[in-house]
C-alpha cells in the first residue's frame, strides 16, 4: 500500500453553498423575489397579531365582572301576578320572568314602565323611585 492509495473510511463531504454560481445560481432555489427569499428575514408569527388584539387584563377582567341587576318592569308584573300576590325574585324565576345567574338568584329591579293597578307586596327587590310610588299607589306594599 502506497500514501497515494490511502482513502479515507468516511467521505469528506462538505455542505453545499447555495446562490454562488454554479447549479443554484441566482434565486438559489427560494422562488423569486420578497420576504421569504431574503437571508435573516422571517415572517411574524401569526399568534402575535391574535394576542395584540386581547383587551389589556386589568380592564378586561375587572369590568367583566361587575354583576348589574335584572330589570323587570310593573307592565311585565301586572300581567303575571294576581291581586294580593308577593313579587319576590324567587316568584320571578318561578314565572320565568328572570333567569338565575351562574346558579344563584340574581338582584332584581323594578322599573316604572307601564301601570300597576293591583294590590301586591314587593320584597328583596330593588325600586326605582316611581315604581315604589306606583306600587304603594295601588295598594300594595314594599318591604
Amino acid at each position: 500500500m502506497q500514501l497515494n492509495e490511502l482513502k479515507r473510511a468516511n467521505a469528506n463531504i462538505g455542505t453545499s453553498r447555495v446562490g454562488r454560481g454554479g447549479k443554484r445560481g441566482k434565486t438559489a432555489g427560494r422562488g423569486t423575489k420578497g420576504q421569504k427569499a431574503r437571508s435573516g428575514h422571517r415572517i411574524r408569527p401569526n399568534m402575535r397579531d391574535i394576542i395584540k388584539k386581547y383587551p389589556k387584563l386589568r380592564g378586561y377582567k375587572f369590568s367583566s365582572t361587575e354583576v348589574k341587576p335584572e330589570v323587570v318592569n310593573l307592565a311585565v308584573i301586572e300581567l303575571h301576578f294576581e291581586n294580593g300576590d308577593t313579587v319576590s325574585p324567587a316568584t320571578l324565576i318561578e314565572k320565568k320572568l328572570v333567569r338565575k345567574f351562574a346558579g344563584r338568584t340574581p338582584e332584581v329591579k323594578i322599573l316604572a314602565t307601564g301601570a300597576l293597578s293591583k294590590k301586591l307586596t314587593v320584597t328583596g327587590c330593588i325600586l326605582s323611585a316611581a315604581a315604589k310610588a306606583a306600587v304603594e299607589k295601588a295598594g300594595g306594599k314594599v318591604a
